[in-house]
């Protein structure tokens, strides 16, 4: 994945918080060892906050973060330093993922609200509720932020076994704002409805959200960053989407499932299987359409 060197970068898009949100002593929000792990293997990429995942604490969180944190303010300008910087990739990715979907709701004839990309670090306070890093990335629809530990990434590949690299990580984020197109759209409510399984809404809201990240990818480089009018990422191999794909594989519950629990309980899954989670991210690149994505059919 390579970006326009010449491109200017906004960071208004992404609210940078790390360095802020230290916890005194180390404390987390949701406890380590096999607290931690359980609420990372719930809460992953679920589309909702921590509120629905029993996370809150009620502890009140530091107060905004300084402009002297504003790391991606201070040092991402451009698509060159999208190129060198990982935090100014992400910053890039949501820049890109936003100016597609504004595009496509226009050319369907609505008008597309703008979300924001969060970085945080330990624990993060949001209108829904409190979270730790434990909980992985995650969307809360009701202050329609994404947000994103940055360190999510190493354990992506370390810990899930992902092969990583730039657009694993572009994937998480597209998926993200995938739950956003949900919500503006009023389908991210299916997912409330507590129950869980392979046909369960709460699957068929992340397969959807797995198949508009798809829909962004077969999109990115043909739409126009308003600073150059080029599109802002330039190429994306095939490796990366081997990469995209891999990723949602390493997140199925199936996977998960196996890895932390050693059997598989398709009763519980949340999210879907590897294979489903491949296909439907995969759907939405091979036909770059968002109405190819209803998997509640």
């Amino acid at each position: 994945m390579q970006f326009d060197d010449d491109a200017r970068l906004d960071s208004s898009e992404v609210e940078d918080r790390r360095g802020g949100g230290r916890i005194p002593g180390g404390k987390a929000t949701v406890g380590g060892g096999i607290v931690g792990l359980i609420a990372l293997v719930i809460g992953l990429l679920f589309g909702v906050g921590p509120e629905q995942l029993g996370l809150s604490t009620g502890e009140q969180e530091p107060a905004p973060v300084s402009s002297s944190f504003n790391q991606v303010q201070q040092a991402c300008t451009s698509g060159r330093d999208a190129n060198t910087r990982e935090d100014c990739r992400l910053l890039a990715v949501t820049r890109s993922t936003q100016a597609f979907w504004k595009q496509e709701f226009a050319r369907r004839g609505g008008q597309y609200t703008p979300a924001t990309t969060v970085f945080f670090e330990n624990r993060v306070n949001t209108a829904c509720g409190t979270a730790s890093s434990a909980v992985g990335p995650f969307y809360c629809p009701a202050d329609r932020k994404v947000y994103l530990d940055l360190g999510f990434f190493e354990d992506l590949r370390t810990k899930f076994g992902a092969t990583g690299g730039p657009f694993a990580q572009a994937y998480v984020v597209a998926h993200e704002y995938g739950h956003h197109i949900q919500n503006l759209t009023g389908t991210l409510q299916r997912a409330q409805d507590g129950r869980q399984g392979p046909n369960s809404n709460a699957v068929k809201v992340e397969l959807q959200a797995d198949c508009y990240a798809g829909v962004w990818a077969r999109n990115a480089t043909n739409v126009a960053d308003a600073s150059t009018g080029r599109p802002l990422i330039k190429t994306l191999t095939d490796a990366d989407i081997r990469d995209g794909l891999d990723a949602a594989a390493a997140v199925g519950d199936d996977r998960i499932q196996e890895k932390f629990q050693g059997r598989v309980s398709p009763e519980s899954w949340t999210h879907g299987s590897a294979e489903q989670r491949q296909q439907w991210f995969y759907q939405g690149y091979r036909t770059g359409d968002m109405a190819q994505c209803n998997t509640f059919r």
